[in-house]
C-alpha cells in the first residue's frame, strides 16, 4: 500500500476498513491533539510493516473515513528509515547510541 509519509505524526494512520481486511484488531483507544488542539479519540492495534528489506512491528492508528493514511515517525524509526525532503525518499540510517 502507499503511504504519505508524515514526520509530523507520530503514528501509523490506516484506514479502519484495511486495518480489518488485514485481520487487525484495536487494543485500546487513544487521545490524539490535533494542530488545532482538538482532541480525536481513535483506536489503536499492533501491524507488521516491511519497506526496503526492512520489517518492523509498529503501533497503527485506526482511521476513520475523514483522516489521511500516512506512515508516520514512530514506524520509520523502526524501520530505521528517514525522510530525504531533497531527493524525496525514504534512505536507510543507522540507529543513535547515546551513552
Amino acid at each position: 500500500m502507499k503511504l504519505l509519509v508524515d514526520t509530523g505524526s507520530t503514528h501509523t494512520w490506516i484506514s479502519r476498513k484495511r486495518l480489518a481486511e488485514l485481520s487487525i484488531t484495536p487494543l485500546r483507544e487513544r487521545g490524539f491533539r490535533t494542530v488545532d488542539h482538538r482532541i480525536l479519540k481513535r483506536e489503536i492495534g499492533e501491524a507488521m510493516i516491511d519497506y526496503s528489506g526492512e520489517r518492523v512491528t509498529t503501533v497503527v492508528v485506526f482511521a476513520e473515513d475523514d483522516d489521511e493514511e500516512v506512515l508516520g515517525v514512530y514506524s520509520l524509526e523502526g524501520l530505521a528509515m528517514e525522510f530525504d525532503p531533497v531527493a524525496n525518499e525514504l534512505r536507510k540510517v543507522e540507529a543513535i547510541l547515546a551513552v
